[in-house]
């Protein structure tokens, strides 16, 4: 199943203050491994931005007055997130700021039972320690530097190499077949699998090595 890895940057915090969203951001993956497929936006989110959120992200009214509203991209952005399960730190944040958007059109939500929410994941396998994305990062030595400050795409990145850590994928799966297309499935309980090609000892090495074997065996026994 494909993946779509999301972050939203807002006005401010909360939705029932009237809060909007002023830029979306989407990575796919596929089988953990980013895709060319990207999805990005600014928004005019037709009020002024909090001084809070301008200090984490950046965007000036002046800026976002200019950009699409998000009725003009709805469809695009549906369609880019159609079938595909989404990965975002602190869903409820994103998908309430998301869903208060798609009601003011008057279109479905967006359910949470489609989303894998890594901030729970975190908490889960670090329970009392730090779970912040940049936190997260340090803990697994990803390179956040450029994150001077809060950008979608960025953050969208660094997420998703937080996820495949977070699933104890140190690398992302790679669908390999060698040429006998001879498959080997390692790591079977998980749904995302490693693919690695079977390399046969040729009938020189069978014989090289069993002669090392005793050789080995001759010397460490018998001197």
């Amino acid at each position: 199943m494909k993946e779509v890895v999301l972050d939203t940057e807002t006005t401010g915090l909360s939705v029932k203050e009237g809060h909007r969203i002023v830029e979306i951001g989407c990575i796919e993956l596929d089988n953990l491994i980013p895709t060319k497929n990207k999805f990005h936006c600014y928004l005019n989110p037709e009020r002024k931005v909090s001084e809070r959120a301008l200090e984490v992200h950046g965007y000036t009214d002046e800026f976002l007055s200019t950009q699409k509203k998000f009725s003009e991209i709805v469809e695009e952005f549906l369609s880019f997130i159609k079938n595909k399960r989404l990965v975002i730190h602190n869903a409820e944040f994103d998908l309430s700021h998301l869903n208060n958007e798609l009601t003011l059109l008057g279109r479905e939500k967006i359910e949470s039972k489609n989303t894998i929410d890594t901030l729970a994941l975190a908490r889960d396998k670090f329970p009392g320690s730090p779970t912040s994305l940049d936190a997260l990062c340090k803990r697994y030595r990803i390179d956040n530097s450029n994150r001077t400050q809060h950008t979608a795409l960025i953050d969208c990145d660094l997420l998703a190499k937080v996820y495949i850590n977070l699933l104890d994928q140190k690398e992302p799966t790679l669908n390999f077949k060698n040429e006998d297309n001879e498959r080997t499935t390692i790591n079977t309980s998980n749904t995302n699998q490693y693919y690695e090609k079977v390399v046969k000892p040729t009938e020189e090495e069978l014989k090289l090595h069993k002669e090392y074997v005793k050789n080995s065996l001759r010397k460490n026994f018998f001197n």
